[in-house]
């Protein structure tokens, strides 16, 4: 695709067919999303596409040496142009216009403008037939009228009179060269832009040890890896899935998921993601994930598809560059009518010409879309994965940040402190905590076995009650409103560790209060550094959790957080969260478990920890890689400099249209001041250049953690 215009063609008409509900088109990334009825539609969607003159790629990786290839004959065609333009220029300019000179100008522009600029006419004949009006019918009008003119003069010469006899040979010869440097950086710049998606596809690995049921080690390819099978990995090979490490040891470097720039230590138990290298150790992993649902493969998927999807600012451009071009086509015809009437025919071409060139709307289309992908692969390498990319537009007005309590403020890593339960009881509890999948229940279940004690699931009816525990069989384990709601008398011998800020879990049996477990959570280590950035941007906080206020106030403590809502139950916290909303302005709401989807989705933005389940990954707008909460910070700032781009962009590209249509019309004529039709093609190219070039600042810009 040449320009923003050619993204939106392929929008329109897909839209069209019946049995397509909608369509999304990204020109900086080269990636179209069609929701289609059946598979049968999905192939007119392709034959329309291909109709209007496009390839398809139906992967990143074809896409890439799709796109490697035309890049080489885009340079060829560029250099031969050059080469032959540069010959054109002495032609006319250092030797007389004999019959001879002027048929070898024909000769030459006739190469330069028919093979070097096809690619020009053939799309933007395409685009015509498809009522669509793009980059390429302005150029093409432009050079197309400069040569047939300058033909026409050079076969009918002794027919026109003198004033009349001009020729743009050479005119038509540059724009199509300026045009073609300006389109092959580019494009150069739009490969680097999207470079990171290739990054994470050249980690995928290609090649695994695995370990056979003898003991010996096979290579096979890593896309046949299956669940549960086992593979070893040596110091310097890369993971070839995600799993569990079952024995050894080693230094990880997770800097290509997570952003963290330091190897870390891995031993048995602990999981690890595809793609990491091993720098110092031999471990062997027991797959746990297929090759699809790897934290890799979903990364580069989620990164290719918000790449595609479209800010609000960017709709509004797209529209504006739809209706620029017709506007552009009639101003040049009025420009040479004018000039004609007047009676300067020279000037009457010239300056028609170079409106069309200098018009186009490049730099437009490129304003908004290369400055988001550039802005997503820059925080995908720092480890938040933004999946919504209207989020960057909107995270410079945030005024609230909600946070889920624990696996989001705390490890959630839950583990027993102590408990006054007799060994019986406890073997009961652990029991039946093994039919829960709740962090809590984990936590009790290792406490039990790390005591030696006995765990089979019983054969007991199981029923979780969400927001107040577990009820199975004669057993109640939970928080004090549910033993209450049973009309269970608890003592008050756990009041010290709740006003410690313990978590406290009750137990009763046959309705008669047995004891507690007391239970612990660690801090998330970058919560505090957050919070205190939060604090100087002026913007509030505040913890939902499920637990009691003593557990509450004493994490809010500690972090120094504004509101904390405790014994918060799933639709108490959307509730407060649409409050928020409501009420106090633009508000995020971070957090990691199943009852957090809904709050997600309630809020302006929801961020979710890449370590909490797959229903809350789902419906955040953004996944913080690696758990790490500065991301978030890492994403306010990103928000700001990416708005901060996409103005400088958009107003280059307007005040550069402002100032240099009026010029090439010719109406500062009489100053001196015009612009020849080379110059205008010169121009064009150098306004998306530096659309581009700023633009990827944001790619290279370090963020304030990594």
């Amino acid at each position: 695709m040449s320009c923003v215009n050619c993204s939106n063609a392929v929008e329109k008409v897909v839209k069209k067919i019946d049995g397509v509900s909608n369509a999304n088109v990204s020109f900086a990334s080269s990636y179209g999303e069609f929701e289609v009825r059946d598979t049968k539609v999905a192939d007119k969607v392709r034959q329309k596409i291909e109709k209007l003159g496009y390839e398809i790629a139906t992967n990143y990786e074809e896409l890439e040496e799709k796109k490697a290839k035309n890049l080489k004959i885009l340079q060829s065609k560029l250099i031969l142009s050059v080469i032959l333009s540069t010959v054109l220029m002495v032609l006319h300019m250092f030797l007389n216009h004999s019959f001879l000179n002027l048929m070898l100008q024909f000769l030459i522009s006739f190469v330069v403008i028919f093979y070097c600029g096809k690619n020009f006419f053939t799309n933007a004949f395409k685009a015509l037939k498809n009522i669509n009006f793009d980059m390429n019918v302005l150029v093409s009008l432009g050079v197309f009228s400069s040569f047939t003119y300058s033909t026409f003069v050079l076969v009918f010469n002794k027919f026109i009179e003198q004033k009349f006899i001009n020729f743009y040979f050479e005119s038509a010869c540059m724009i199509v060269t300026f045009i073609l440097i300006g389109k092959f950086l580019e494009e150069k710049s739009k490969l680097k832009a999207n470079d990171y998606i290739k990054t994470l596809l050249d980690l995928t690995p290609k090649i695994a040890l695995l370990i056979k049921s003898d003991g010996t080690s096979e290579e096979i390819l890593a896309s046949n890896l299956k669940l549960d099978d086992v593979v070893i990995v040596k110091s310097g090979m890369n993971i070839p899935g995600d799993g569990i490490i079952i024995e050894g040891g080693a230094e990880i470097d997770t800097s290509i998921l997570s952003g963290e720039s330091m190897p870390v230590f891995r031993g048995v138990g602990d999981f690890v993601n595809a793609g990491c290298i091993n720098t110092n150790g031999v471990i062997n992993i027991k797959i746990t994930k297929q090759n699809h649902e790897t934290l890799l493969a979903r990364m580069t998927k989620l990164l290719s598809e918000a790449n595609a999807k479209k800010m609000p600012i960017s709709r509004l451009t797209d529209k504006v560059a739809n209706i620029f071009v017709p506007f552009v086509i009639c101003i040049s015809f009025f420009t040479f009518l004018i000039w004609f009437l007047v009676g300067n025919i020279s000037n009457a071409i010239m300056c028609a010409i170079s409106v069309l060139v200098i018009s186009c709307p490049c730099a437009l289309g490129l304003a908004v879309p290369i400055s988001i992908v550039c802005a997503l692969s820059n925080l995908a390498k720092n480890g938040v994965l933004v999946k919504n990319p209207e989020i960057l537009e909107n995270l410079k007005d945030v005024k609230n940040i909600i946070f889920d309590k624990t696996g989001t403020l705390t490890k959630g890593e839950i583990t027993v402190y102590s408990t006054n339960l007799s060994d019986d009881i406890l073997n009961e509890v652990a029991n039946i905590e093994l039919l829960s999948e709740h962090l809590i229940s984990k936590a009790v279940v290792n406490f039990a076995k790390n005591k030696n004690l006995k765990i089979k699931k019983p054969n007991v009816e199981f029923e979780n009650l969400i927001g107040f525990g577990i009820k199975a069989g004669e057993i109640l384990v939970g928080n004090l409103e549910l033993l209450n709601k049973f009309g269970v008398i608890v003592k008050n011998d756990f009041q010290r560790y709740l006003d410690s800020g313990f978590g406290v879990i009750l137990v009763a049996k046959n309705l008669k209060y047995e004891g507690f477990i007391i239970l612990s959570d660690e801090l998330n280590s970058s919560a505090k550094e957050l919070l205190n950035f939060l604090r100087k941007e002026n913007i509030n906080s505040a913890m939902l959790t499920g637990d009691n206020e003593k557990v509450a106030n004493f994490i809010a403590e500690k972090l120094n957080i504004d509101k904390i809502y405790a014994n918060a139950l799933p639709q108490d916290k959307s509730k407060i969260v649409e409050k928020y909303r409501q009420n106090q302005g633009f508000t995020i709401f971070v957090g990691d478990g199943v009852n957090d989807g809904l709050s997600l989705k309630m809020a302006d933005v929801g961020i979710a920890m890449s370590g909490g389940s797959d229903i809350a990954k789902g419906a955040g707008d953004a996944i913080l890689i690696g758990n790490n909460l500065l991301g978030i910070k890492n994403l306010i700032i990103s928000s700001n400099k990416t708005m901060k781009i996409i103005k400088q962009n958009l107003f280059w590209a307007f005040f550069y249209n402002i100032f240099c249509i009026p010029l090439a019309t010719g109406l500062f004529f009489k100053f001196g001041f015009y612009l020849e039709p080379y110059f205008a093609a010169l121009a064009m190219s150098f306004s998306s250049i530096f659309v581009v070039l700023n633009s990827l600042k944001l790619k290279y810009k370090k963020l304030l953690y990594s």
